[in-house]
């Protein structure tokens, strides 16, 4: 009885190895799960041996975690090479202008080119510049615009035909569609003065200070 009580533990300790992902290479985990079986076989209780399904299934196991080793390392590798391509792409961005999410806007040339993003159309689209003190300069009726991304230029004018002074803005875009408010995301233009990769993947830092991913680029003017 004792005899079949090991050969239980055994075949207990070999699923919970079985089980983990090896930090020392396929060569330990076959090694470990060599031994293990090994062990199995000889404190196996000789009136009932160990069943040819179950040594396929503890075989089928480690080619598992052989499959999930292998997997990871491939997609490290890939991983790795994108970030090494997306860095290549993105130096060419240096000096260019990029649509990115944001809401920054500013009566000056290139400053003055706002955009936004619709994930359906609208049959009413409205855009509200603000000052630096949340106070309203310009409301404007853009009509009905398409899903997808929309661009369009402030002239720098109040709404009283005056022009604005220079500093920094916002605006805000409000979408309806049969009388239903729809999402919209505001987007801005930043020129790119460098580009960096940290965990997040490779960002692009803009004139001003702030930096965006690669992947939210709606636009390169």
């Amino acid at each position: 009885m004792s005899t079949v009580q090991d050969a239980s533990s055994v075949g207990s300790l070999f699923g919970a190895e079985a089980a983990k992902t090896s930090k020392s290479g396929s060569s330990d985990t076959q090694d470990r799960f060599l031994s293990l079986l090994v062990a199995q076989m000889k404190n196996q209780d000789p009136l009932n041996p160990l069943d040819n399904a179950e040594v396929t299934s503890q075989m089928a196991q480690l080619s598992t975690v052989e499959g999930i080793e292998n997997m990871n390392k491939s997609l490290e590798a890939l991983a790795s090479s994108m970030g090494a391509s997306q860095m290549s792409q993105a130096a060419n961005l240096i000096g260019h202008a990029v649509l990115v999410p944001g809401n920054a806007v500013g009566p000056g040339q290139l400053e003055n080119l706002m955009g936004f993003e619709l994930t359906r159309p609208a049959d009413k689209v409205t855009l509200d510049i603000h000052d630096a003190g949340g106070n309203l300069v310009r409301s404007v009726d853009l009509g009905p615009r398409d899903a997808g991304v929309n661009v369009v230029a402030w002239d720098g004018l109040t709404g009283s035909g005056a022009v604005a002074p220079a500093g920094a803005y916002s605006f805000k875009v409000s979408a309806v569609q049969g009388g239903q408010a729809q999402s919209s995301i505001a987007l801005n233009v930043g020129l790119v003065n460098s580009v960096s990769q940290n965990s997040e993947g490779v960002q692009l830092n803009l004139a001003g200070n702030g930096s965006v991913g690669y992947a939210d680029i709606r636009e390169i003017f």
